[in-house]
């Protein structure tokens, strides 16, 4: 008679086998770390296409440079601007991130259209923007104990602003192989919060620069509204149309041109205008003189292909009868006599 398993040898057959098949059994594959997509905001939709803020990246990559030698002149120190970033967002995000002791540099612009426009506004960080006031009071400028809630004086703030003049006036410069615009500095605001010229819904675009003065480093940011930025790239585009349009007439005009170029024309010299009836054109003789009705010296009409042309005077060139052109003929087909 066959052995009779007992319980415990059962389960220990069973675990073998359980075992077994795990060794057996393929490894899974790695699991793909899960995807993360950046949330839109339909709120606040994006206004403005890669292209324009890739053609803002080129504008300001330009401003960090002429900044760079503007920066380098004036404190007698090595530095270095560079973009970091440009953003689209709302201006009450931007505003949001000021403190109230921050200062902000409302900077007008003028388009080409005479339009009427919301300010460019500038934002630099306090320790940066003290060391530039340390090294113009003849310090070194290498002050890293200033925090963003820095409170500038009444003096700082006179230079202050004789610093930001500098970096405002640059932004006419760097937008000018694009369209013919002028920023001016109008003011220093000292407390954003109260800063009302831009509504806090509108659409505004930042541009953040990193500025390194020596050993201190600090940002810089441009803060320019939507409504500004749209009319810009309106007349920025009507002008490349225009232009495109004129080069096209142009090489249009010059094809014409050369196709025609050698066709003959008749030129004739009228003398003057006379009336006679049919009689008297019907006795005319040899000999007769017909009154014109003219002086003697009076102007000739040059008439190309029928049409009126020049004025000119009756003279003799190598024994030839000749005319000598003297001006244009404006005036309407009607009013020539025929």
């Amino acid at each position: 008679m066959a052995d009779v398993l007992s319980q415990s040898q059962i389960d220990a057959l069973l675990n073998s086998m359980q075992n077994a098949e795990s060794e057996t059994k393929a490894p899974e594959p790695e699991k793909k770390p899960k995807q993360e997509y950046r949330k839109y905001d339909f709120y606040s939709p994006k206004k403005y296409t890669k292209d324009k803020l890739k053609m803002l990246r080129s504008i300001y990559d330009n401003y960090s440079r002429i900044a760079t030698s503007q920066i380098n002149g004036l404190f007698r120190l090595v530095s270095e601007v560079e973009v970091v970033g440009i953003e689209e967002q709302r201006y009450y995000e931007f505003g949001n991130a000021l403190n109230e002791t921050d200062v902000l540099t409302v900077a007008d612009v003028e388009l080409p259209d005479n339009s009427t426009n919301p300010p460019v506004l500038f934002h630099i960080a306090p320790t940066l923007m003290t060391a530039m006031i340390d090294r113009m009071l003849g310090g070194l400028g290498f002050d890293r104990s200033i925090d963003i809630s820095y409170t500038y004086t009444d003096i700082e703030l006179a230079l202050y602003e004789k610093i930001i003049k500098y970096l405002v006036a640059i932004n006419t410069d760097v937008w000018g192989t694009h369209i013919a615009l002028n920023t001016q500095f109008e003011h220093i605001e000292e407390n954003p919060s109260m800063f009302q010229g831009i509504s806090v819904d509108e659409t505004v675009v930042i541009i953040m620069l990193t500025i390194t003065l020596g050993d201190v480093a600090g940002t810089m940011n441009i803060c320019i509204p939507g409504t500004l930025l749209s009319n810009i790239f309106d007349i920025i585009d009507k002008t490349k149309h225009i232009a495109k349009k004129g080069e096209h007439v142009k090489s249009n005009r010059e094809e014409i041109m050369d196709s025609i170029r050698e066709s003959t024309m008749d030129v004739m010299a009228q003398l003057g205008v006379a009336k006679l009836n049919l009689d008297d054109v019907y006795n005319l003789h040899v000999g007769d003189v017909i009154d014109l009705n003219k002086p003697q010296d009076s102007p000739v009409s040059l008439f190309i292909e029928g049409q009126p042309w020049f004025n000119g005077q009756l003279g003799v060139h190598n024994k030839n009868v000749a005319v000598k052109i003297e001006d244009r003929i404006i005036e309407n087909k009607e009013d020539v006599a025929v």
